[in-house]
């Protein structure tokens, strides 16, 4: 696929670009595969903000994605390559030999007519699904993981890519697209190929309207606003703040550590996605 740039006719069409679908089915998606989306406008159970910027939106409804690739030894064939609302890559519905429909995540070079399998010891072709233990060493993986039969969690967006590069017992070590490598269970699975539609990285909105589609309102800056508003209000004339970058409540936005040290999956991790910085 390739980004499509739209021609200047309008000032938000000037910027607007989107990648190409050809090839996506252009008929309803599969009925039985649709579940009723429920909207809660970044609001919790008691009606309080917890999410700021977000509402509003086109009505959508959510497929249900197989990410736990559990239909073993059952050869399954590519019917179709759909658009999803839900998610930045495109969706891959199976027709297996037993009548059964599913939804998966369509790698890059998937197409219709193709035939993925799912088990201990298959071919490791793009869309097939293995245990880590049985894919070979070097090869490009996606839907990876983290604990044998949940589902996979880790690299599920539009155009990633891990990379399997040793075994160590009882853990496989990947690296992921963000640079971090990370041991992981060699019985947890992961699906062969890189994430399809690429392009999407390369896409831009172009104007307000398509982002308000999307569910996302706007945003106004700190120091645009009123000091009871906002700690970086106010001020004589255009101040630059006056202060180091922070939320409403006065936590800092920027320098701060964000991940909780006591998570039972950093021990896993080998090397972090910050530049030289080693688990110890």
């Amino acid at each position: 696929m390739a980004v499509v740039q739209y021609k200047p006719i309008t000032p938000g069409r000037r910027t607007m670009s989107r990648a190409k679908t050809e090839g996506l089915a252009k008929g309803p998606s599969e009925k039985k595969l649709l579940k009723r989306l429920t909207r809660t406008g970044g609001r919790n159970v008691s009606g309080k903000t917890t999410a700021r910027y977000r509402g509003g939106g086109h009505r959508k409804q959510y497929r249900i994605i197989d990410f736990k690739r559990d239909k073993e030894n059952v050869p399954a064939r590519v019917t179709g390559i759909e658009y999803d609302p839900n998610r930045s890559c495109h969706i891959a519905l199976l027709h297996y030999a037993d009548g059964e429909k599913r939804y998966i995540l369509a790698p890059a070079g998937l197409k219709v007519g193709d035939t993925v399998i799912s088990g201990e010891r298959v071919d490791p072709e793009v869309g097939s699904c293995m245990p880590l233990r049985s894919i070979p060493l070097g090869m490009t993986v996606h839907n990876i993981e983290l604990t044998p039969g949940r589902g996979g969690q880790m690299v599920r967006s539009a155009g990633g890519a891990a990379t399997l590069s040793a075994r160590e017992g009882k853990h496989a070590i990947i690296i992921l697209p963000s640079g971090e490598t990370r041991k992981v269970n060699v019985a947890c699975r992961a699906t062969i190929g890189q994430v399809g539609n690429v392009d999407h990285a390369g896409s831009k909105l172009g104007k307000a309207g398509r982002r308000r589609w999307l569910g996302r309102r706007p945003r106004v800056r700190g120091t645009a606003k009123n000091p009871v508003a906002h700690p970086m209000g106010g001020g004589e004339g255009r101040r630059a703040g006056g202060r180091h970058p922070c939320g409403p409540t006065g936590v800092l936005s920027k320098g701060g550590r964000t991940r909780k040290p006591n998570k039972a999956s950093n021990k896993f991790i080998i090397r972090h996605r910050k530049r030289g910085k080693h688990q110890p």
